[in-house]
């Protein structure tokens, strides 16, 4: 409940502005009184927990957390976002589906690669040949390394930390990429609509002298998976800043994505917000026909490479809500984002 100090605020304010229409007070007192309301941060074994008034924001998991039962424990695997939730409590993204084991929530990884003689593949990490899809071992991956900071309170809260993008296909394992996470979780009314809000910046370097090169491919780069409800084909919805669905949008490029459906019965979902300093921004989409995950990909627009001494540096938003996605007040909310 709202501190006895924030009431004593509201009581002051009627007593100062009691000619001023009531909308307009009750508008100032829903302000303060949201106000009050701390994100909090906590961490627990290997996961950061954030959330407001004990409602779950997100999850960061940082080192591999508990499989499903069943899931072979080549599958495991962190540094990435799950559960994301929207304010109503909605669980908006998915992990370790059956389809695709190596799915994880919100993540960032590359999946076509050149690294010196290599080709690792830090998206597909566990998968192998065969029906189940199931590896002998891990051949690349991206791993949690430590976490340098953590924060809460009434203006939201955040964390970074470091990831290592390893190559397991030499002996010893060589170190590809060096990465930082800067993330801020907070919790707001935009234009109306009470919205869990993520800033994720990711900033990869080579870890030494030789460039990770990134072939023309269809996806890789920042991956989403919803709701396991949203498996079925018909189940999720997908819509793109140019108002394409998730057929008409495949391989086509915008300025924000959303991917939502039905949870417990009532609509939810998730914005992600494209920064345009991004490279090759509006950034090309890879919105997968047959499971609901999406992918970010900038290397659907022909080769590039990460090299020595040039930070690879990309910034997204993403707003978890309830209801069905409004194309005016998301690209509203990138309008604001982007400036």
């Amino acid at each position: 409940m709202p501190s006895v100090r924030v009431f004593a605020r509201v009581s002051r304010f009627i007593a100062m502005k009691s000619l001023l229409p009531v909308v307009s007070a009750l508008s100032v007192i829903s302000a303060i009184l949201a106000r009050s309301a701390d994100i909090t941060a906590e961490q627990t074994g290997t996961v950061l927990h954030f959330a407001i008034q004990g409602q779950t924001i997100c999850d960061y998991q940082m080192q591999p957390g508990e499989l499903p039962a069943g899931v072979d424990a080549v599958f495991a695997h962190g540094a990435h976002l799950h559960p994301i939730c929207s304010p109503g409590g909605k669980l908006v993204t998915g992990n370790h589906p059956e389809d695709h084991r190596w799915h994880r929530g919100v993540w960032m990884a590359w999946t076509k690669t050149e690294f010196g003689d290599s080709h690792p593949d830090f998206w597909n990490q566990g998968k192998g040949e065969g029906k189940d899809k199931n590896g002998d071992k891990i051949l690349a991956e991206v791993r949690f390394d430590k976490l340098d900071k953590m924060w809460s309170g009434p203006d939201g809260g955040g964390f970074v930390s470091k990831h290592l993008f390893l190559d397991h296909s030499h002996t010893p394992d060589e170190k590809v990429l060096n990465e930082t996470w800067e993330v801020a979780v907070a919790q707001k009314t935009l234009d109306g609509t009470l919205t869990n809000i993520i800033d994720l910046t990711s900033t990869q370097t080579c870890a030494g002298e030789k460039p990770l090169k990134l072939p023309k491919y269809h996806y890789g780069g920042l991956g989403v998976r919803g709701n396991l409800a949203w498996n079925p084909i018909e189940a999720v919805t997908m819509l793109t800043s140019e108002n394409h669905d998730r057929k008409a949008g495949d391989s086509t490029k915008a300025r924000w994505v959303h991917i939502g459906g039905e949870v417990d019965g009532t609509p939810a979902g998730m914005a992600v917000l494209m920064h345009p300093s991004n490279f090759r921004f509006p950034q090309p989409l890879r919105l997968n026909p047959k499971n609901p995950q999406l992918c970010i990909a900038p290397s659907q627009d022909g080769d590039w490479a990460i090299e020595p001494g040039k930070p690879y540096v990309s910034k997204y938003r993403i707003l978890a809500f309830d209801g069905k996605p409004d194309a005016k007040w998301i690209e509203a909310q990138w309008q604001s984002y982007a400036k």
